[in-house]
């Protein structure tokens, strides 16, 4: 990748001739996994564009201690930390920063190292005690230079305190930002339990109640009992109606009915009643026992949803918004607006800090007073689709479903985790919508040769938490010989709509049927594709279902390579899957913080081998220890994997050694993540809600799943070549490019 140079400061906001503008990052309130990714990119990024960085250690406690508790930073003060859960940089929650008498220590103590922009990481109160510090600033520094702890001169140099804050909360409670710091990782921790419990309780056919941390936001409980496949929720924005008790216990007797032979409950710390008292983990116990008459035991996680390494997402996540943060800070004039630095849609967003911070505290005002409608619309459409969702899926289908209109589901082209997911959802889904489900197993050969089957409810239990494919997969899409056979069967078992769950090979092949689909009189029906592809190489959607898991795999492999180089001086040349769609090596590249990413999008040049290898031989010779280069499988067909590697040897002249790894099909296997749970879910649901509104209205329209304006819509399967590089197979736009930068910026120490 090229260089990229970074923009300068704004003249306005720029120190004084000769003097490099002086930043300094914090992390503060609760340890959140990931804080460590923003950190390393707030530091780099401001390095990389000219600025003194300084690390504030403990928190705002440490601006008011001052000393060694604010240490200058280079660039490699943050080598090695991207992935260690918790903050190197240490934290606390600050009483003396809270009074006035403090706030004047740390503006002498950021004044004395000549500091006036500040990245705060924390939660709302964090954030909000720095705007005040803000908005105090010209005062407190009148009162320094009147005792005689400050100059004038110093005083005249930082006039303004420039700050950016970013929110480290496991919780994601902050509007304005889809996802908060560590609240993936926080989500894996509580899925690794439930599904760890998840077996143990179907060993004794015993129900769970398992309480996860959400004072006042219903985020975790609510996504891990979709992901952990959980048969009721509790969360504090919706507290359930009189008489849930009743409906608990027979949703959990209908259950065991239905063939589970294990119930779990997960509630939030924070939930309550209509009347606003409490419901806790222990009476749910309680009310199991007493009206179930089975053994019911509970586990509270805790603070081990803080713990642990953070996940791939809470490490290019914040690394995104840390990268942004620094610049804001360090480009910022005078008049700048303290901005909260999240993401959208995979995109950085900046939101007035103090917006969203208000808006933030009112949700638990709204709780608080019972308007509990107000508090989830607070949250969002998209939780509140949730929701409803969970409780879609979560309920026994009556006695009698499964008589309506009958919709099919098979999977097409490679394997992804997050599959038996999305045909749970759609099949749970579709009884709750009165629909007959059918899986139809060997892709397209197996609609061929007709075996197909209804799927009840008790048939997909346990399919949310499971990788590979139930229903099996076939790259092998029908022949236009075969596309008669295939209109039959469709015909033959009265199918009314399909569901296609796959990667491009499946998007590709029912494409092609859709150009004959005046032809065959079975092809006219509605038709919608899911995308599940761990390339993440499909139009319209920006995280295919298994992308994430693929993603999760690489970096703990990645991890372990790490810990096994640490007593030798190697370079790793770590070959990925994708084929032409480079979002798993530049993502991965990101999340374990490689030196250098090879993609298939730009190329390999010999011009750039030989400055990669100079600069590889020159880091060593300076101290280097270990250097990652990422390669994806098709960056190019001369320049393999092997070839580097001879290339890096030849070299290295015995200063270091090089070795190759190539993860291969590694990245197709494991569980999948809650990412790819919740989205396998939330997108199942929407696929069977638009074929039930097609069946409705007659309609007979072929789409795939697409994301207009922020939300879920069907984009016409004929626009595909239009969206699509149908040569290599990957969209025309891809989003992930934009982060090309930032990898650029991060990893190498630009020439003192």
């Amino acid at each position: 990748m090229n260089k990229k140079t970074l923009p300068a400061p704004e003249a306005s906001g720029a120190p004084a001739a000769g003097q490099n503008p002086a930043i300094a990052v914090l992390t503060s309130g609760g340890d959140a996994q990931g804080m460590n990714a923003v950190v390393r990119a707030v530091v780099r990024t401001a390095i990389g564009a000219g600025a003194d960085v300084y690390a504030v250690y403990e928190g705002l406690q440490g601006l008011v201690d001052g000393g060694d508790r604010i240490m200058k930073f280079d660039w490699g003060s943050v080598g090695s930390i991207l992935h260690r859960g918790g903050t190197v940089i240490g934290t606390a929650r600050s009483a003396d920063f809270r009074q006035r008498a403090g706030r004047l220590k740390a503006a002498r103590n950021l004044v004395h190292h000549g500091i006036d922009r500040l990245v705060v990481i924390g939660g709302d109160g964090s954030l909000s005690g720095t705007d005040l510090f803000r908005s105090e600033w010209s005062g407190l520094l009148e009162e320094l230079v009147a005792s005689g702890e400050i100059t004038q001169e110093q005083a005249a140099r930082h006039t303004h305190l420039i700050i950016a804050g970013v929110v480290g909360s496991i919780d994601n409670d902050m509007v304005g930002t889809d996802m908060t710091v560590g609240a993936d990782s926080a989500l894996h921790r509580i899925i690794e339990a439930i599904d760890a419990l998840g077996s143990t309780a179907a060993s004794h056919q015993r129900s769970f109640v398992v309480e996860v941390m959400g004072r006042h936001c219903g985020y975790l409980a609510l996504m891990s009992a979709i992901a952990g496949g959980a048969d009721y929720v509790l969360i504090p924005e919706n507290p359930p109606a009189e008489g849930w008790e009743d409906e608990m216990c027979a949703r959990l007797r209908a259950g065991r009915a239905a063939g589970r032979r294990d119930s779990i409950v997960v509630v939030a710390e924070g939930a309550r009643d209509r009347s606003g008292a409490p419901i806790t983990s222990q009476g749910i116990r309680d009310t199991l026992e007493e009206r179930l008459g089975e053994d019911t035991r509970v586990t509270i996680l805790g603070h081990v949803q803080r713990g642990g390494t953070p996940s791939a997402y809470d490490r290019w996540m914040p690394t995104l918004v840390g990268h942004a943060a620094a610049l804001e800070v360090v480009n910022a004039g005078p008049d700048h607006e303290p901005q909260l630095i999240g993401v959208r849609n995979n995109r950085v967003a900046r939101t007035p800090l103090m917006e969203a911070v208000e808006r933030t505290r009112e949700i638990p005002r709204l709780i608080d007073a019972g308007d509990y409608e107000g508090a989830m619309k607070a949250r969002g459409s998209s939780f509140i689709s949730m929701a409803e969702v969970f409780e879609g899926i979560a309920q026994v289908a009556p006695t009698g479903a499964g008589s309506g209109p009958r919709i099919a589901i098979l999977h097409a082209g490679g394997l992804a985790p997050g599959m038996n997911t999305a045909v749970r959802a759609a099949v749970r889904f579709g009884l709750s919508r009165g629909h007959t489900m059918l899986g139809v197993q060997g892709s397209f050969q197996g609609l061929i040769d007709g075996k197909v089957a209804e799927l009840t409810w008790g048939d997909v239990d346990g399919w949310v938490a499971s990788g590979g494919a139930e229903l099996g997969t076939s790259r092998i899409a029908p022949t236009l010989e075969q596309y008669y056979a295939v209109s039959r069967s469709l015909e033959n078992n009265s199918i009314d709509a399909l569901l296609i769950i796959g990667g491009h090979r499946a998007y590709e092949a029912t494409y092609r049927m859709l150009q004959e689909r005046d032809r065959y009189p079975g092809f006219r029906r509605p038709v919608i594709c899911l995308p599940a592809s761990i390339d993440n190489n499909l139009p319209g959607w920006e995280m295919t279902i298994g992308a994430d898991t693929a993603l999760c795999e690489i970096v703990s492999a990645v991890d372990r390579l790490k810990q096994s180089a640490m007593a030798s001086r190697r370079c790793f040349v770590v070959e990925v899957m994708g084929r032409y769609c480079g979002y798993l090596a530049l993502a991965g590249g990101l999340s374990v913080g490689a030196e250098r990413v090879y993609l298939h999008e730009e190329g390999v040049r010999l011009a750039d081998l030989t400055q990669d290898v100079a600069a590889m031989v020159d880091s060593f010779k300076n101290g280097r220890r270990f250097h990652l280069a990422i390669r994806n499988e098709s960056a190019s067909v001369g320049y393999t994997t092997e070839f580097l590697c001879q290339l890096f040897t030849e070299e290295s002249g015995g200063d270091f050694d090089v070795r190759p790894m190539v993860l291969g099909h590694l990245q197709q296997g494991g569980n999948p993540t809650p990412f790819d749970r919740v989205h396998a879910t939330r997108l199942a649901a929407y696929c069977v809600d638009w074929l039930s509104g097609q069946i409705a209205e007659g309609k007979r329209d072929w789409g795939f799943v697409g994301m207009t304006d922020g939300k879920l819509s069907t984009i016409p399967l004929k626009a595909m070549p239009d969206l699509v590089d149908m040569e290599f197979r990957r969209p025309l736009v891809q989003w992930w490019t934009e982060l090309q930068p930032i990898m650029d910026a991060l990893a190498m120490e630009p020439p003192s």
